[in-house]
């Protein structure tokens, strides 16, 4: 059976390789990401495997399905850039990969948090330089901050553990509140007093009730000076609203794993070139912004687990039976 992979990179191929040591599959790595102009590349497939960028919408089903391609899977956890009724229509299955590592995002953010509160990123850069002055370096106890979590899925609760074991009080919001979490300490509120934590990370899914989460309304409700995290997808915030609220002082502090527009750049090398996107240009230019190319979830175990997840997924949708955790079957 061939598979088709489309943003791959060299770790894809590395880690892919190494669970497909028996040949059960042919698979064949493509930089390309996929798109109406790209997916003629799957012509020869039996299936095809996409991550988080890669566009598969009605037209691209539409062609598969023509090509006898039936199964897409996906080697990632969110599913927002799939359009699961065209998918359904054209009879093609899709899988994802519901929970690698939740660890990995939630370790992520939490690097996040200490880098951009102690800017030991800068910190670095001056001691290279033979700079030790600790002029501009003041940060704050993370111990006995509030943290306020959007979204307790998988990620969202190892996030939590975490800042419970940081020493953080810890509010949460989500459509049900977890009895696990609770019993931990983590108190679940409406948005509204959520937003009004030391420090907000997001962690919940990309779809048209959370699209631009973020934006100029609920940053109004934030406390002033409040640190923001994304690590989940960047669609979650507005991008022209969250430079308005750096500029306002609103914001204290962002970072992102995650960007709006970011199948334009991530994942590629363009220190060669000029960055046509102003916002995300603008966002670099603030001293009180880190930025990182969706790096979270690059972890070995994470790693590991995707590639486990994916080819397994796909041995199963073969088989049409014993499908094990639905969760993973979309279509």
């Amino acid at each position: 059976m061939k598979i088709i992979f489309f943003s791959s990179q060299p770790y894809d191929k590395l880690f892919f390789n190494l669970q497909n040591e028996a040949g059960q599959f042919e698979l064949v790595f493509i930089e390309a990401a996929l798109s109406m102009q790209t997916v003629s590349l799957a012509d020869h497939a039996d299936a095809i495997c996409v991550f988080v960028n890669d566009i598969v919408n009605a037209d691209v089903c539409k062609y598969l399905s023509a090509k006898g391609i039936k199964i897409v899977a996906l080697r990632c956890a969110g599913f927002n850039n799939v359009d699961l009724e065209a998918a359904r229509s054209n009879g093609i299955r899709v899988c994802r990969v519901p929970a690698y590592s939740p660890e990995a995002v939630a370790e992520h953010a939490l690097a996040l948090i200490l880098t951009l509160n102690r800017k030991t990123h800068k910190a670095y850069n001056r001691v290279r330089e033979q700079n030790f002055s600790l002029n501009g370096l003041l940060g704050f106890n993370l111990h006995g901050k509030t943290i306020g979590v959007i979204g307790t899925g998988n990620i969202g609760k190892a996030f939590c553990r975490i800042m419970i074991g940081m020493g953080c009080t810890v509010l949460a919001f989500d459509l049900v509140a977890n009895k696990e979490m609770e019993a931990l300490g983590v108190v679940y509120h409406p948005m509204i007093e959520v937003l009004k934590s030391d420090i907000i990370s997001i962690h919940c899914p990309l779809n048209e009730q959370t699209r631009h989460l973020v934006n100029n309304d609920t940053i109004a409700m934030m406390k002033k000076g409040v640190m923001l995290i994304n690590t989940s997808r960047g669609g979650l915030i507005d991008t022209t609203a969250i430079i308005n609220g750096l500029k306002s002082g609103q914001i204290g502090s962002l970072s992102m794993d995650v960007y709006e527009q970011e199948e334009h750049l991530f994942f590629a090398d363009h220190s060669a070139e000029v960055i046509l996107d102003d916002e995300i240009q603008r966002l670099m230019s603030f001293s009180n912004v880190l930025i990182t190319a969706h790096q979270a979830f690059f972890t070995a175990e994470a790693m590991t687990q995707i590639v486990t997840t994916t080819l397994n997924n796909v041995r199963q949708l073969i088989k049409k039976d014993n499908l094990g955790d639905r969760a993973a079957f979309l279509v």
